[in-house]
């Protein structure tokens, strides 16, 4: 009777070893699945980055979804691609992320992690049945579309979380970037400052310049009006979509200005030599942004 006992607990216990190796085994084998959805220049170069990972990599987009082939074998312009995914990164326009979102809940399970990189945030978004996480890249360019797409885009990038995750921290690593948890309640009024206004007025000091000023401009027009050259319609999305918060960071430029015109020559001077050593503080040789507060 005792043997029996015991033969009958060493059945069982080699049962749960076993089944523990073959969990282990596929948790270790299996690869984790990736949706991206949309692909301008941050899915794509979302796409061309983790594709040289282990990941597992499914793509939505109504226009380059073919280009993606090449990449991915899981391309496709049915958003129905996306099913399954463990976490899917919404790449998408900024006024189409909404729409995208409540498509997202009614195909994806509460198991699923949706992650919005857009640079614009909305007041408020609804309740979803998947979990939900708010995030930005602070990489770009002003080229845009698939084919401006850069695998190392985001290599030295801050990249903007509402909260830690461990799944997305791993993702983020992966692209180079460094993940920097934010309160994305200040991110619009933050993206207004650092990346919005700026876009707009290289758009208006360019359109400022007569052709006589063009014919002899050199290397500081060039690089103040760079961002001239991003899409028109990004642009236009962003000032749409953060108006209220580019017109205040305009309005704190104006009070700049006035202040600058009443300043005598010597407080222009110290004000200058303090912008220009606190910028000089900002980046380091190559260029990274290493600014604390």
């Amino acid at each position: 009777m005792i043997i029996v006992k015991l033969y009958t607990k060493l059945f069982f216990l080699k049962i749960v070893i076993t089944t523990k190796l073959l969990y282990n085994y596929l948790m270790k084998n299996s690869l984790l699945k990736v949706g991206i959805i949309g692909l301008g220049l941050i899915g794509a170069s979302l796409l061309k980055r983790l594709s040289q990972k282990k990941y597992e990599i499914f793509c939505y987009s109504k226009s380059s979804y073919k280009k993606a082939k090449k990449y991915s074998k899981f391309a496709s312009d049915d958003i129905n691609i996306i099913k399954g995914c463990d976490i899917v990164f919404v790449c998408s326009k900024i006024s189409e992320t909404l729409n995208i979102l409540d498509e997202l809940n009614k195909i994806l399970d509460k198991n699923t992690i949706v992650v919005d990189v857009a640079s614009v945030k909305e007041k408020k978004y609804k309740k979803y049945k998947f979990e939900f996480i708010l995030s930005h890249p602070m990489a770009g360019s002003e080229k845009s579309g698939f084919n401006a797409a850069d695998e190392n885009l985001f290599v030295g990038a801050k990249w903007l979380v509402e909260k830690e995750n461990k799944i997305l921290e791993k993702i983020i690593k992966d692209t180079g970037a460094i993940s920097l948890k934010f309160d994305m309640k200040k991110h619009n009024l933050a993206c207004a400052q650092i990346s919005h206004l700026p876009a707009i007025l290289s758009f208006l000091l360019y359109d400022c310049a007569s052709d006589d000023s063009k014919q002899i401009a050199s290397s500081g027009f060039r690089d103040t009006t760079r961002l001239a050259m991003t899409n028109s319609d990004l642009v236009f999305s962003m000032f749409k979509n953060n108006e209220e918060n580019i017109l205040k960071t305009f309005d704190l430029l104006t009070k700049k200005l006035n202040r600058l015109k009443n300043l005598s020559d010597n407080e222009r001077i110290k004000l200058f030599e303090a912008i220009a050593q606190n910028r000089a503080k900002m980046y380091d040789k190559n260029g990274k942004n290493i600014f604390k507060i």
